[in-house]
């Protein structure tokens, strides 16, 4: 049995998003920036470990490997604490379904928790990425290091830039933050470090492991590859994938995860001035 039941989880989730509204700005862009640098932190470890791995000897285990080790990014976020676009657009709108925050304050957190994700994600791109050589230039030595990294950044980069239909591009985001989404959800029933990761581990590791598109988790890959010389990769491409991805993440969160358990847990119910979000 988990620490909290589902109703307990709702009102939790409730007043963290409640938090996430009621700071000033220079805290919530500081927080998103902190979340954005951790996503990114995710994307190259998943880069690095799964770099090497040929499809062609190992088929879809580069995939898994990437997925498992991508949920770096979301541990850090929930356990250290900062402001993910992706779970404010799930906690924020929940909050004011409940009558906690207004519309105006939901718009304004989310435009500002976007801009400190890209900010903190292309730092480490640019800085961490490809200015330390953990992923290698494009002409960097075949078989070495960093022609593999450079390989797998390409190859994730490309596959998300140019192989999908828009309106592929705009589901998979439904599908990555439905999954964020329950990974977060999921977390408030654990009280202990070790339950909240295990909570968030399997959501995150399928929604990468799918292939599903997750907007700041986008803002690593796709600058980190024109950064690092990645051909046929263009401005354009980039933000043509942000906004469908980003569309699609908003879908998955408010429509799917915050509709849905404020429908189930929390409509016409008493506020439970208990709950906590610890």
């Amino acid at each position: 049995m988990s620490a909290r039941e589902p109703q307990e989880m709702a009102e939790a989730a409730v007043k963290t998003g409640t938090k996430k509204v009621d700071r000033g700005w220079d805290r919530v862009l500081l927080s998103s920036f902190l979340a954005g640098a951790y996503i990114a932190f995710g994307g190259l470890v998943a880069v690095t470990t799964s770099s090497g791995l040929d499809p062609a000897t190992w088929g879809t285990l580069p995939t898994l490997v990437t997925g498992a080790a991508f949920t770096l990014g979301l541990v850090l976020v929930l356990i250290a604490g900062s402001d993910l676009a992706t779970g404010n657009m799930m906690l924020v709108p929940l909050s004011a379904m409940r009558g906690k925050v207004d519309m105006s304050g939901v718009a304004r957190n989310l435009l500002l928790v976007l801009l400190g994700n890209l900010l903190g994600a292309v730092f480490v791109a640019y800085f961490l990425a490809v200015q330390t050589g953990v992923i290698g230039p494009s002409d960097a030595d075949p078989g070495t290091t960093a022609a593999l990294t450079h390989e797998r950044l390409a190859f994730i980069a490309l596959d998300k830039s140019s192989e999908h239909t828009a309106w592929q591009t705009f589901l998979r985001g439904v599908g990555c933050n439905w999954l964020v989404c329950l990974a977060v959800w999921m977390s408030f029933a654990a009280t202990s470090v070790s339950g909240k990761i295990l909570a968030i581990f399997f959501p995150i590791m399928a929604f990468v492991a799918m292939g599903f598109d997750h907007v700041v988790a986008n803002m690593f890959f796709l600058p980190a590859a024109i950064f690092a010389g990645v051909p046929d990769i263009t401005w354009g491409d980039v933000g043509l994938n942000w906004l469908l991805a980003g569309a699609g993440n908003l879908v998955g969160a408010v429509i799917f995860v915050a509709t849905s358990y404020w429908y189930l847990f929390l409509k016409d119910q008493p506020e439970d001035v208990s709950a906590t979000d610890d």
